[in-house]
């Protein structure tokens, strides 16, 4: 299949008589929504070929003419930061392949190479129309739109008359760069046309952003590598898989994640998902009531991770599942059949379940001493009842007392407990007062805060605007949580470059990067809200917490507590209080 594809693209190339790398194959899909008559009226008064310089902020449709664009684009950015641009590029007729360049970013005295700056084709994915019923329990027929999100890798692409194809830009200015204004061209030639050219300036300030493995946000968002197998079409576990998440997950390393997501047992979300969880420990059961445990995977991913920088949290996942609490094992009793595999099937309140789980617990805990994690590891429980986290919360100090416990708690339960080394909360359940932060804070445990597909603004759905993704970032900062938990990082239905939709959730909920390593536009912007919470907290640094100089950015955090301190403030103009709070950090910096 692989083989078809690439020949169809090198005899697409070689039709085109033009001298064009291989074009993408990637197929969109048409446009649900039809095209209104001054929609249409629109396009006809486009004439030749168009690229100009749109805002990262929003979305654009492929079908409409973009509106409010702009010659140039200025970007400010401290020494070690990335910035987000997009750039537009329409035509009124069709183009059979288009492909782009930067520039070296030439300054006084100075020059930054080319190399510092990706270029990406951003492509269109099937989305649910934004509605309010549209949340957890997304209703059947549900009206679709077509959304631009994926970054594409691809050199070249075909583009279609009266249709409208994002280029987004990613500038990561090097740590040692020389502060001033540095200038660049975006070149983009279409077909055998003329090129078409924008100019691109970043001003790189005198302050430099730390190394994202030394970032303060605890970014916590769940890794699922059942779907990387599934979509690379490789064994699960097998070296080859690991060599495939390896950029994928390099990726979250370098946005600064925190945790590794661990699996105890088999798909602890009880078929949630598109691919179920593989277990990453191996119950066999003996004679007896003993137990063994294989933890050669379990080692094998937490090492993989490790390597990537991402070393900070182990969180296991599968003490108690979504539904009824099951748990595979191999029988290897004497009287057993074929060492087949079996199920354990119980509750928490039976007697069954610590009989289970003592046993595992005990065990579990001394490896963990012996691979020198367990003072990293916790016991993670995602929104159980306050009923069954009482049982499992009393297991763990019973039984092995030094694991940690982490928990989304969409219950405000999280003081019923002592050893809680990673508590989040649901957003639209619990707001953790800054005492509570501040006290758990100086114990060495992390605060956080989640959003899930019951908040419909912000959020990070493939139907969200861009800014919102920054705008969940800088709801943590205001409220001065440690960092953000999203499920999840990459959990994908069936062809999410094609479709986004999955089941009874939101769209693009489950994951918000793309097979291949294939970022987005919602990850991008991610990144962009956690560098500004670093921002912060180095000027804090620097100056210290209650320094004048900080005085109108915690009035700026204060404004927005006001404005949205329960997400609920959709109509506000969010992208220009963004843009002003970054630039008061900014010019704090200068």
């Amino acid at each position: 299949m692989k083989k078809n594809i690439l020949l169809l693209a090198v005899l697409a190339a070689a039709m085109m008589g033009c001298n064009c790398p291989s074009v993408s194959t990637l197929v969109e899909a048409n446009d649900p929504v039809a095209l209104t008559e001054a929609d249409a009226a629109a396009w006809e008064g486009v004439k030749g070929v168009n690229f100009a310089w749109g805002t990262p902020d929003l979305v654009y449709s492929r079908s409409l003419v973009p509106q409010n664009v702009t010659d140039s684009y200025t970007a400010t950015a401290w020494r070690g930061e990335r910035v987000s641009a997009q750039a537009l590029y329409w035509s009124a007729k069709d183009a059979d392949c288009i492909e782009f360049e930067i520039s070296d970013f030439k300054g006084e005295g100075a020059t930054l190479p080319a190399s510092i700056a990706t270029v990406n084709f951003v492509r269109y994915t099937l989305a649910d129309k934004v509605d309010e019923s549209c949340r957890c329990g997304r209703p059947n027929g549900h009206p679709a739109i077509l959304q631009a999100d994926m970054l594409d890798d691809a050199e070249a692409l075909s583009v279609a008359a009266k249709t409208t194809r994002p280029i987004w830009v990613t500038v990561a200015i090097p740590q040692d760069a020389k502060p001033g204004t540095y200038k660049a061209t975006l070149k983009v030639k279409g077909g055998c046309l003329t090129s078409v050219k924008l100019p691109l300036e970043v001003v790189v300030i005198d302050e430099q952003l730390a190394a994202p493995s030394e970032w303060d946000f605890h970014l916590d968002l769940w890794q699922h590598p059942s779907a990387v197998a599934r979509a690379a079409e490789v064994e699960m576990w097998s070296d080859e898989h690991f060599e495939v998440m390896r950029p994928l997950m390099k990726r979250l390393a370098d946005a600064g994640q925190k945790v590794i997501t661990c699996t105890l047992n088999r798909d602890p979300w009880r078929y949630q998902c598109f691919d179920d969880y593989e277990a990453m420990i191996y119950w066999k059961k003996y004679d007896n009531d003993k137990w063994e445990y294989d933890y050669t995977i379990f080692d094998k991913w937490v090492e993989f991770m490790m390597s990537l920088g991402i070393d900070k949290q182990i969180n296991c996942y599968g003490m108690l599942p979504w539904g009824q609490c099951i748990l595979d094992y191999q029988d290897m009793r004497s009287n057993a059949k074929d060492n087949r595999l079996r199920q354990v099937k119980t509750t928490p309140q039976q007697e069954a379940y610590e009989k289970t789980w003592a046993p595992f617990l005990k065990d579990f805990a001394q490896h963990l001493k012996e691979k020198g994690w367990l003072h990293i590891t916790n016991m993670a429980i995602d929104e159980r009842s306050p009923e069954d986290m009482d049982v499992a919360a009393a297991l763990i100090a019973k039984y092995a007392p030094e694991l940690g416990f982490a928990m989304a708690d969409n219950h405000d339960s999280y003081k019923r407990y002592a050893n809680m080394r990673d508590v989040c909360v649901g957003q639209r359940h619990s707001l953790m007062s800054q005492e509570e932060i501040a006290a758990r804070r100086a114990n060495g445990d992390v605060s956080t805060y989640y959003v899930c597909c019951s908040t419909l603004f912000p959020n990070a759905f493939t139907n969200s605007q861009p800014f919102e993704s920054e705008l969940l970032i800088l709801y943590a900062l205001a409220h001065d949580y440690d960092g953000m938990l999203r499920w999840a990082y990459n959990s994908w239905p069936a062809r999410p470059e094609y479709d986004s939709r999955f089941r009874r959730w939101a769209s693009g909920d489950t994951y918000i990067v793309y097979p291949g390593n294939r970022s987005s536009v919602r990850f991008e912007r991610l990144v962009d809200g956690v560098e500004l919470y670093e921002k912060v907290h180095a000027l804090r640094a620097k100056y210290g917490a209650n320094a004048p100089q900080l005085a109108a950015i915690e009035a700026k955090l204060a404004e927005f507590r006001a404005l949205n301190s329960e997400f609920n403030n959709s109509s506000y103009n969010w992208v220009a209080f963004l843009a002003e709070m970054n630039k008061l950090v900014n010019s704090v910096a200068k």
